[in-house]
């Protein structure tokens, strides 16, 4: 995986647009048959999951599809363009993390962290590309409004059902690292990750023992082993966290005016003053005298 960053968004937002959603004018049938838009992006994408994003370049695309660079550009401006494409691509069905079957919001949201993590896994050049800032085409806006229908009975607020999506990712995109860079170490030290380790033992052996480090040295022997599902867990306390907020919510939702808690500054029951001393109720649209029942809507 390559050091460097790109970004999404950097080119003509306008033109990126008119690609993502087919408003734009379509270009003129070109001398090499079958080249389309659809397939300079997929062809991308293929180079970018095979060596990387820094070998994506127009020239490189052009030589993949057996055509000139200059045929490209009646097609996409720019890499910049083409890279947007490519985000929007690889969230179409066959790779959305929307993808779930049926469930409660809980097993949604599950579905989706490791649908996420299997996309990142499978385009590892995702981690790439610093989309703060995406250009949102129908593939993106077909996997929010999946996820949205599917956690909305959560019963939180707007904002708030966004942040749980954006938890949810955060923590994917932490653990794809991890997990990226980890092959990609093995890969290139030519050690794998048990000789990485065993390579460490005999220092480590005598560290344990040196007393200097009491608790470490009580762990037991599987504390760092490679059998713990560390993704699972994390997962499954992000949604524990979740599913006390909304128990959390609906509770409040449901309680009667008699449970809710007085305001701090409001008057003891006994200091109270008698109803015949209270002024009118009043409720949108309608007032009722004190002491008597509200009246009724006419029929």
């Amino acid at each position: 995986m390559a050091s460097g960053t790109e970004t999404s968004g950097g080119g003509d937002i306008g033109r990126t647009l008119e690609l993502l959603w087919d408003t734009g004018r379509r270009p003129s049938r070109g001398p090499r048959p079958g080249l389309t838009l659809d397939r300079i992006v997929e062809t991308a994408v293929e180079v970018a999951d095979r060596e990387g994003l820094g070998a994506v370049s127009m020239r490189r695309i052009a030589t993949e599809l057996g055509t000139g660079t200059m045929s490209l550009y009646r097609y996409v401006p720019g890499k910049a363009e083409l890279l947007d494409l490519m985000l929007d691509r690889v969230q179409r069905p066959s790779d959305d993390p929307a993808g779930f079957g049926d469930g409660d919001w809980r097993a949604a949201l599950h579905a989706l962290g490791h649908a996420t993590l299997a996309l990142y896994r499978r385009h590892t050049w995702l981690l790439e590309v610093n989309q703060s800032r995406p250009i949102l085409g129908p593939a993106a806006l077909d996997s929010m409004e999946k996820v949205l229908a599917r956690i909305r009975p959560m019963g939180l607020t707007d904002p708030e059902l966004v942040s749980v999506i954006v938890m949810i990712d955060g923590y994917v995109v932490g653990a794809a690292r991890t997990q990226v860079y980890e092959r990609e170490a093995e890969r290139s030290s030519g050690l794998t990750d048990a000789e990485f380790w065993r390579a460490q033992e005999p220092v480590l052996v005598k560290a344990m023992t040196s007393g200097r480090y009491p608790v470490l040295a009580s762990l037991s022997e599987d504390a760092f082993g490679g059998g713990f599902d560390h993704f699972e867990f994390g997962l499954q306390r992000i949604l524990d966290g979740l599913e006390t907020l909304v128990a959390s919510r609906r509770a409040t939702d449901h309680r009667t005016p008699a449970d809710a808690p007085a305001p701090a500054d409001a008057p003891a029951a006994a200091d109270a003053p008698a109803p015949a001393e209270r002024g009118p109720v009043t409720r949108p649209g309608r007032s009722a005298a004190p002491g008597s029942a509200a009246p009724e809507d006419p029929a």
